[in-house]
């Protein structure tokens, strides 16, 4: 299995613990400060330190690296309960599909959000490396499959943020590289964007795929995304005219 870190000292072992089942487990650091590869190498986990490349090939690199033909992958802040070992135990002895997704069961300031496109959120984490690759997006990336997917009915856990402060950190992070992905295509961004994307998305996931109903937590993850959202663009439109200028 293949799990890519950065300072994750708080969650790591908790990750490992729920994959003792796994014969290969391969951590790849981009830089921890703190005791993440150390805590992985506690665990039996092979370590590999490389720098930041992008979700997709960070990733990529993580599964280069199993020495098994099937892997799971997995973020340090998710977790496999024992049904759902079980049930990959039983897939594994006779796949019949190149990969397999699993519902993921997200919690957001301690509450299990239902709704909003939260559950069951699909995620095709466990496959045949020889038929599938990761696409080298910068975030938000996804499996490429050589077949069939076959869909688990196990969870996977995850714990999508620390507090508040980590949940504002990663809408920095995850929105800079969202901008970066739409520069590549040659978008340009605007002010008008910003505010009409990230208010729709506000609308959408809150009051039409009833978000509202995930009470105080629902509200908080809405604002948040749509915060995402209208920095992703605002940051493209940034970038765009820092490139005016330099052209001018």
């Amino acid at each position: 299995m293949a799990i890519i870190t950065l300072n994750e000292e708080d969650r790591l072992a908790d990750c490992l613990m729920s994959v003792l089942f796994a014969a290969d487990v391969v951590v790849v650091d981009s830089g921890s400060t703190d005791r993440t590869a150390e805590i992985a190498r506690e665990y039996g986990a092979r370590v590999f330190i490389e720098p930041w490349r992008g979700f997709g090939q960070q990733k990529q690199f993580a599964i280069d690296q199993c020495r098994e033909r099937w892997v799971l992958v997995l973020d340090a802040d998710e977790r496999i309960p024992p049904d759902t070992v079980w049930e990959i135990a039983a897939v594994l002895r006779d796949p019949i599909h190149s990969a397999y997704s699993l519902p993921r069961q997200n919690f957001f300031c301690g509450r299990w959000l239902k709704r909003a496109g939260w559950w069951p959120d699909r995620v095709v984490r466990l496959f045949d490396k020889t038929k599938c690759r990761m696409n080298d997006r910068l975030v938000h990336e996804g499996l490429e499959v050589q077949g069939a997917v076959g869909a688990l009915r196990g969870v996977i856990v995850h714990h999508a943020n620390r507090d508040l402060a980590h949940t504002l950190a990663k809408i920095n992070s995850y929105s800079s590289a969202g901008a970066t992905e739409l520069a590549r295509t040659s978008r340009k961004g605007s002010l008008f964007q910003a505010v009409s994307r990230s208010t729709w998305a506000f609308v959408y996931n809150y009051l039409l795929r009833c978000g509202f109903l995930d009470g105080k937590e629902g509200f908080v993850q809405a604002v948040c995304n749509a915060v995402n959202i209208f920095f992703k663009y605002a940051k493209l439109w940034e970038s765009g005219r820092r490139v005016n200028r330099r052209n001018a």
